[in-house]
């Protein structure tokens, strides 16, 4: 999932589905990693007839292309709020509304499951892997993408440093953690999976990317700026920063690891 706490998705707040530019947002992010994303998963022995679950499918992208990827199986495209997806995208494509903290599935039901920047957000991370490799079939994949954010004081401008730090104490208030992407091989290995492997993706901010980052601060800014922790001002600053050819950052990494179920 693609958003913030219980199965993706903040049911109030600024960083929640309701807030002015959420499907802005989850299309910038949609934009700018599903390439990575569909390289990782195409590096799996795909099969036409795969039964597939994408855990927080958040704006349909990945779920939308499994569908057409597995056109012999079934796509599962769940999420605590699914007012993004359209079930009508494909006959194969079944939208459930699901909290994945609470909700399960039955053993060895998926050949793939797939989650993106949806466990970071969520205090039961670690068991939320065991619990999903159960419900893989014999054989079956279970890849895990998440963000893995670079200290905020190394960026290359102090106003950067300043908004970056904002942005992540805001998540860790939330309950997040943007550096435990960096556990995710030895707990799919725990989980009982083997072949596990890991890739990255840098995200950039700036010069050479203007629109990946302005819309995940433009939500989260009013946050920041009414708890204090930067002024209008400053959020004012950042997004002229962006503008700049000159400023080019590597916020973060996008960290994808999976691992195969015992076939």
């Amino acid at each position: 999932m693609e958003r913030p706490a219980a199965a993706g998705s903040c049911r109030v707040g600024a960083l929640s589905a309701d807030s002015a530019g959420e499907n802005e947002r989850l299309e910038s992010i949609q934009r700018n990693v599903d390439d990575f994303t569909v390289q990782v998963i195409e590096g799996l022995p795909v099969a036409a007839s795969w039964n597939c679950l994408e855990l927080g499918a958040g704006a349909g992208s990945i779920a939308y292309w499994l569908a057409r990827r597995c056109p012999d199986g079934q796509v599962v495209a769940a999420d605590v709020d699914t007012r993004y997806l359209d079930a009508d995208r494909a006959g194969n494509l079944r939208v459930q509304e699901a909290d994945v903290t609470r909700d399960d599935y039955e053993p060895g039901r998926f050949d793939l499951i797939h989650a993106r920047y949806l466990l970071c957000h969520l205090p039961e991370r670690d068991e939320l892997i065991a619990r999903a490799a159960q419900w893989l079939a014999p054989g079956g994949w279970l890849v895990v993408e998440e963000p893995y954010h670079l200290p905020a004081e190394t960026a290359p401008s102090p106003l950067a440093q300043r908004v970056l730090a904002a942005y992540q104490q805001k998540y860790r208030e939330r309950g997040a953690d943007m550096t435990w992407a960096r556990r995710m091989p030895t707990l799919l290995s725990r989980a009982g999976l083997s072949e596990v492997s890991f890739s990255g993706n840098l995200g950039c901010m700036g010069g050479l990317d203007k629109d990946r980052w302005a819309p995940l601060i433009g939500q989260a800014g009013p946050s920041l700026v009414a708890d204090g922790l930067i002024t209008q001002t400053e959020l004012d600053r950042f997004f002229r920063l962006l503008q700049d050819p000159e400023f080019i950052d590597i916020p973060q990494v996008t960290i994808s690891a999976w691992g195969r179920a015992v076939p």
